[in-house]
């Protein structure tokens, strides 16, 4: 019995998957890559970081602790000095105290101050996405002003956790926004290279081993350092977004004009092209969907390349600048070795960046292999 019930599944599972879609095989194929799955929640974390910065952080990116410049992690206790254990994690007072002779900083907790900490506790007030005021934050301290610094604080004093939190939603969104006008070029230019063909092709493809000739990184800081400083940093922003998807575009271009040869003589386009139809509705509306899921995985995996060119740029002083903060801008203060000696805490952000850039990866590869869902 227990052998035909198993057999029976077998032939129920062989018949789903004879009539399911397309999307459904791609889904299927992608819940069996263990890597990409765990990334998932991981990338959904950093969505809704990016989403409500505000709210999360405990401080406001601008807010300053003079008494606590350059003040190493505040890390968080359950068990205070007497042993006795407390339900919600608290904080210790730091306290500063400067060498008379080497003039060196050092700190140390104060065991007799503590302060509390809490889940939607009132602190700095904010505009949550620049139009709701409130001064609610997810997690703090209870008392306004305590040092809840996790991730240590700069040399302004300015807590680096919130600031890190902040700078996801800049570093994130500048990888996606510059990733989708580098599709759109992509798709367009190499679309249009593809079907048309003849002057069209060249003159696109020449374009193409021009950009490809040049070594991308120098062409990021040339085009970077034209900015002028002196705009406004938002439109520095944008610039930096066109900047990267400028040189982004070429290789998009190249996989979307081979499948449009490969797809140009089949049977559904000529269809389409005897009923009638544009070159334009030809492209985008019977082509394009064809190979959608490589332009998907394509698109998935340079979101991690942009976000370490942002970061890559920001770092060498020719991408963003403050006051806008991202984790590239972050590493600005780890620039030397005696800043790493001396505060190894300013490397934080990295970990931030390595973890965006897996998940990506990560993600990009389980679209990969769910793209061709009857391999095995």
């Amino acid at each position: 019995m227990n052998k035909l019930t198993k057999k029976k599944t077998k032939i129920e599972e062989t018949e789903t998957y004879a009539v399911a879609s397309q999307w459904q095989l791609m889904y299927w194929k992608f819940r069996r890559h263990k890597l990409a799955m765990a990334a998932v929640p991981v990338f959904a974390l950093l969505l809704v970081i990016a989403v409500f910065c505000e709210f999360i952080a405990p401080y406001t990116p601008t807010e300053r602790f003079s008494k606590y410049k350059e003040a190493p992690p505040n890390g968080l206790h359950w068990v205070d000095a007497g042993g006795r254990f407390h339900l919600m994690p608290f904080v210790y007072e730091i306290e500063r105290f400067t060498d008379p002779v080497t003039f060196k900083r050092t700190f140390s907790y104060n065991t007799a101050v503590k302060y509390e900490t809490g889940f939607f506790v009132k602190g700095s007030p904010y505009k949550l996405w620049a139009l709701i005021p409130t001064d609610i934050h997810l997690f703090g301290p209870k008392e306004h002003g305590a040092p809840y610094l996790l991730m240590g604080t700069d040399q302004l004093g300015r807590d680096l956790f919130t600031r890190i939190i902040y700078g996801t939603r800049v570093s994130l969104a500048f990888g996606v926004l510059s990733v989708m006008l580098t599709f759109v070029l992509g798709v367009t230019l190499g679309g249009l290279s593809g079907y048309l063909g003849g002057v069209v092709d060249n003159i696109i493809q020449r374009i193409i081993d021009l950009l490809l000739c040049i070594p991308t990184l120098p062409l990021w800081m040339a085009l970077a350092a034209a900015l002028p400083r002196s705009w406004d940093p938002l439109f520095i922003y944008f610039g930096m977004i066109f900047v990267m998807s400028l040189i982004g575009w070429t290789g998009l271009a190249r996989v979307v004009r081979g499948k449009i040869l490969s797809v140009r003589e089949e049977d559904f386009t000529t269809a389409a092209r005897l009923c009638g139809a544009t070159d334009t509705r030809i492209i985008f509306k019977h082509m394009l969907p064809s190979f959608a899921s490589y332009m998907i995985v394509s698109v998935t995996m340079s979101i991690p390349a942009s976000i370490l060119g942002e970061t890559a740029l920001s770092f060498l002083g020719l991408g963003l600048q403050a006051p806008i903060v991202s984790w590239g801008v972050l590493l600005q203060d780890a620039q030397t070795v005696q800043a790493l000696a001396m505060h190894p805490w300013l490397l934080f952000p990295v970990a931030f960046v390595i973890i965006t850039v897996l998940v990506f990866n990560f993600i990009g590869d389980g679209l990969r292999d769910a793209a061709d869902p009857y391999a095995k």
